[in-house]
């Protein structure tokens, strides 16, 4: 029974079966003749159809249509210059460039030599010895032409006409003035007091009391006469007070009490002198009665004295009796007063006189009039300018001859071969300083934040106007067309195989399961138009 039934549905079943299988095989094959086979197959000689399969086959055009959609319609100029206008782009890009100048900024830069990679470090090195030598013989040369000489003599005329035209008060503030009266005193009271001084001026005091104690020239002659008419003049002025002071001498208690005694003496001496003569007198006269009247005749002589010495002609006869005194000594030479006294007493004077010049030099009243007279020379002038000083002080046309030898000597030094030798010294010291050793550190640390923040905001905008005006330029020389379909063309066919088969088994699943569908409903199809015919 069951035999018959199998028997009976098999005609109908087999035909739509077979159909089915047939479209599921038939879809199947052609999907893997897509890729397969990878190489032509040839018999006798001959290429086989169908063989490589088609994208094997048509892998070069395959390429180029891609490369031509890409280029043409997926990856356009226009499309980059559109992408780099969005406002996603442009927060994205901020926040690139903001992240990198923080990394940037906050870290440790170490010396500006750690910054170059380590293969240009002595490449590094040899451009900065080279740079060095090209700047040193760029200055000298410069050093050595006129036009160097020229630009020098204009500065210093200049330099030195506006310096010269300052007043000298100008440079001295009230704080500056004071400083300077303090290192002057202090400067000066050092050097009076100093033994150097000291031995120097001694030396000169004996020199010059040697010349005067051997001078045979009256002292008229050695005196100014100035000096000699206001000595004279000084005299008869001070004569009225030295009068009036000597008759108030005698009004004196101890002054009287010594002209008593000197009485009493007189007459002793002259009753001494008497010889024999004494003992009569002395019989006729009592001596203690005279010596008691002597203080009553001072007194009727010392108004008598006193009226006579406050009289005119008084003065003027003791003036001219003192003036004559004073020409007769004047007469004489310093040499006929010392003739006459013995070596020690000349060895003391010269002492004396020594010690007396270097006790008035280091006296403190010495320093303070020296300060004086410097600080009154200071205030006459520091209204007047340095070129006025200088012109005043300095012969003719030795103040241009300065400006000259100064230029002279500052062309000499700088085009020294000394000079050279210094400036290059030094420009390698700094270059090793500065571009080989000091550590620039956070470079966060130079900049202040408001510079910071501009230049962040600068430079996401100039990347964003290079990119968006450059980008689509970039677009175009990169060639993207050409590009992929090199990348295509260079693909190993397995893997566009695989990728492909990645991409589309699904689809694929579904073709060969309505191959399988079809071939069924072919199959249904025939087998009823059999049964019908």
């Amino acid at each position: 029974m069951s035999s018959l039934t199998l028997n009976t549905w098999l005609p109908w079943l087999l035909p739509p079966l077979l159909g089915a299988l047939i479209g599921y095989v038939t879809n199947y094959i052609a999907i893997r003749m897509l890729f397969r086979p990878l190489r032509a197959w040839r018999l006798f000689g001959l290429r086989l159809p169908l063989t490589p399969g088609i994208i094997p086959a048509k892998r070069g055009e395959l390429a180029h249509k891609m490369g031509q959609m890409v280029g043409e319609h997926l990856l356009t100029a226009e499309d980059v210059g559109q992408a780099f206008s969005k406002s996603s782009v442009r927060d994205a890009l901020r926040l690139a460039v903001t992240d990198k100048l923080a990394r940037l900024f906050d870290r440790q830069l170490g010396s500006l030599e750690s910054l170059v990679p380590e293969g240009f470090r002595s490449r590094f090195r040899e451009l900065i010895e080279l740079t060095r030598t090209k700047l040193v013989g760029l200055i000298f040369d410069y050093l050595h032409r006129p036009a160097f000489e020229l630009a020098l003599r204009s500065f210093v005329y200049q330099q030195s006409g506006q310096f010269l035209q300052r007043e000298l008060g100008s440079f001295l503030s009230p704080a500056r003035q004071k400083l300077l009266h303090q290192h002057l005193e202090k400067k000066l009271s050092d050097f009076l007091q100093s033994a150097q001084l000291a031995e120097a001026l001694g030396h000169y005091v004996d020199h010059k009391t040697e010349q005067l104690f051997a001078n045979q020239k009256p002292l008229r002659e050695l005196l100014p006469p100035e000096l000699i008419e206001l000595l004279l003049n000084q005299l008869e002025k001070e004569i009225p007070p030295l009068v009036e002071h000597f008759g108030t001498l005698l009004y004196d208690p101890g002054f009287r009490e010594r002209l008593i005694l000197k009485g009493k003496a007189a007459i002793d001496a002259f009753l001494d002198s008497l010889g024999g003569l004494a003992g009569l007198l002395s019989g006729f006269m009592d001596l203690n009665k005279i010596y008691a009247k002597i203080p009553d005749f001072l007194d009727k002589a010392g108004d008598e004295v006193a009226a006579w010495l406050k009289e005119e002609g008084t003065q003027q006869q003791l003036a001219k009796l003192l003036r004559e005194r004073v020409e007769s000594l004047l007469a004489r030479s310093p040499a006929s007063y010392l003739e006459k006294l013995s070596l020690e007493k000349a060895n003391a004077m010269r002492r004396f006189a020594r010690e007396q010049a270097i006790a008035v030099v280091q006296s403190q009243r010495t320093a303070e009039t020296a300060v004086e007279l410097m600080d009154t020379a200071l205030e006459r002038l520091k209204g007047q300018s340095l070129h006025q000083l200088l012109e005043t002080g300095l012969p003719a046309g030795v103040l241009e001859q300065s400006r000259e030898s100064l230029i002279a000597y500052l062309l000499t030094q700088l085009r020294s071969a000394h000079s050279r030798h210094i400036v290059d010294a030094v420009l390698a010291e700094q270059a090793q300083l500065w571009l080989m050793q000091k550590n620039l550190g956070l470079l966060s640390a130079r900049l202040p934040n408001d510079l910071r923040q501009e230049l962040e905001t600068g430079i996401c905008q100039m990347v964003e106007d290079l990119l968006k005006k450059e980008a689509p330029r970039l677009v175009e020389t990169l060639n993207v067309r050409r590009m992929v379909e090199e990348k295509v063309n260079r693909l190993d066919l397995l893997e566009v195989e695989g990728l492909l088969m990645g991409i589309m088994q699904e689809q694929f699943k579904y073709i060969n399961l309505f191959g399988a569908l079809l071939g069924f409903l072919i199959g249904t199809l025939n087998l009823l138009l059999l049964r019908l015919l």
